[in-house]
C-alpha cells in the first residue's frame, strides 16, 4: 500500500498543509494512518477524496456543504458543473477574441486605426459587460436581494469599506504568521465578520448565505464586479468561521 506524507500530499496537489490539518480536524478528510505524534499519512483513497473536495470547492461550495453531498456527488457530476463554468468563460474570451480581430483587419486594410472604431467597439465591449454583469446578477439574485444588497453592499466611499479592509489585512498577517484559523486571532476575524454581515444583510440569512457562495467563485466574483479577494484569504475566512462557529454551537 502507497502511502503520503502531508507535505508529500500538499506539494502534489497544491493544498496548503494547514488546509489538510484542517479538513482532518473537521472529518472531511481523515488521514488513512495517524500516529500518536500527529503524522498524518494518506492513502490513494484519500487522494481521491480530496481531488472531489478540491473540485467541489473550485464550483463555490461551502465546505459545510461539500461534507454533506460528498459521498453522493459523482467526478462525473463535478466535471459537468465545471465544463459548464468554464464554457461561460471560454465564450467570454471568443468575444473579446473577435473584437481585437476586428481592429486587426481595420488596421490591415486601412494602415492606420481610428480612434472612433476603436472607442466604438470599447464602448459594445463596456456595454455587453454591463449586460452580462446585469444577468449575472439576475441569475443569482431576485429583484428584492438585489435592490437589498444595492443598499447594502459597501460602497468605496463608505466608512464600512474601511472594516473589511481591515479584516482582509488582519487575515494577510495571520497568514503571514502562520496563524490558524481556529486561533484566537481567527476566531476574533470571524466573530467580526459574522457582526458586519448580519449589519449587512439585515438578518436575512438565506440572502447572506447565496451572496458569500458567489463571493467564494473567482468567476462569480468577477461576473459580479466584486473587490478582487485571494481565494488564501477566503479560504482562512471559511475556516475560521466554521471553527468558531462550532465552539459557541
Amino acid at each position: 500500500m502507497n502511502l503520503f506524507s502531508t507535505g508529500e500530499v500538499s506539494k502534489q496537489y497544491g493544498v496548503s498543509v494547514r488546509t489538510l490539518r484542517y479538513y482532518d480536524q473537521i472529518s472531511l478528510l481523515l488521514p488513512s494512518i495517524k500516529s500518536e505524534s500527529g503524522t498524518r499519512m494518506y492513502t490513494k483513497e484519500d487522494l481521491q477524496l480530496l481531488e472531489k473536495i478540491t473540485l467541489l470547492k473550485s464550483l463555490s461550495l461551502p465546505l459545510t456543504e461539500i461534507k454533506k453531498i460528498i459521498g453522493e456527488v459523482t467526478i462525473k457530476d463535478i466535471l459537468l458543473a465545471q465544463k459548464k463554468d468554464v464554457q461561460t468563460q471560454l465564450n467570454q474570451f471568443q468575444s473579446a477574441s473577435k473584437k481585437i480581430n476586428t481592429l486587426l483587419h481595420i488596421l490591415e486594410l486601412q494602415g492606420e486605426l481610428d480612434w472612433e472604431h476603436i472607442l466604438s467597439l470599447v464602448q459594445a465591449n463596456e456595454d455587453t459587460k454591463i449586460a452580462e454583469r446585469n444577468q449575472t446578477w439576475e441569475t443569482f439574485f431576485s429583484d428584492h436581494e438585489r435592490q437589498m444588497l444595492q443598499t447594502s453592499l459597501p460602497k468605496l466611499e463608505d466608512a464600512s469599506t474601511a472594516k473589511w479592509v481591515n479584516i482582509i489585512k488582519r487575515i494577510e498577517i495571520c497568514l503571514q504568521n502562520n496563524r490558524e484559523p481556529s486561533s484566537d486571532e481567527g476566531h476574533l476575524i470571524a466573530s467580526d465578520v459574522l457582526l458586519l454581515s448580519h449589519e449587512m444583510f439585515q438578518g436575512d440569512t438565506e440572502l447572506e448565505e447565496k451572496f458569500w457562495n458567489a463571493r467564494k467563485s473567482e468567476t462569480s466574483s468577477q461576473s459580479l464586479n466584486l473587490y478582487p479577494v485571494s481565494n488564501e484569504v477566503l479560504e482562512f475566512l471559511e475556516m475560521a468561521i466554521i471553527s468558531y462557529q462550532t465552539i459557541n454551537a
